[in-house]
């Protein structure tokens, strides 16, 4: 299992997802039900004196796995915006994409302007 870092890095990660989506919204984040929920349980399951707490390390590993499903939608909603088709496009606009030009049609009976 690869390293899952310092709880703290993982509450800032996800602070900054929350971020992200409120600055969308227009609303800021730390009216969020999310941020409250995320400030309570990390406060709950602070490291104490005990020598191993597993509910500590269960609460960083469910965070940690939450942070990158939020990463990863946010990185896939970009790139799908950005290389999504536009629908159909035309001989001209097609040609146009690879850097050619269609030859342009003489005037005259027969054929077409």
């Amino acid at each position: 299992m690869a390293a899952l870092g310092s709880p703290a890095h993982t509450f800032r990660g996800l602070l900054r997802e929350l971020r992200y989506v409120s600055a969308a919204t227009g609303r800021p984040y730390r009216d969020t039900a999310a941020y409250r929920y995320l400030v309570k349980a990390f406060r709950a399951h602070r490291v104490t004196s005990e020598k191993l707490c597993r509910a500590q390390h269960e609460l960083h590993f469910q965070a940690a796995t939450y942070l990158c499903l939020l990463r990863s939608i946010r990185e896939h909603v970009a790139l799908h915006q950005e290389f999504h088709g536009k629908g159909e496009r035309s001989m001209e606009e097609s040609a146009g994409l690879v850097g050619l030009k269609l030859p342009r049609q003489p005037g005259g009976k027969g054929w077409e302007p």
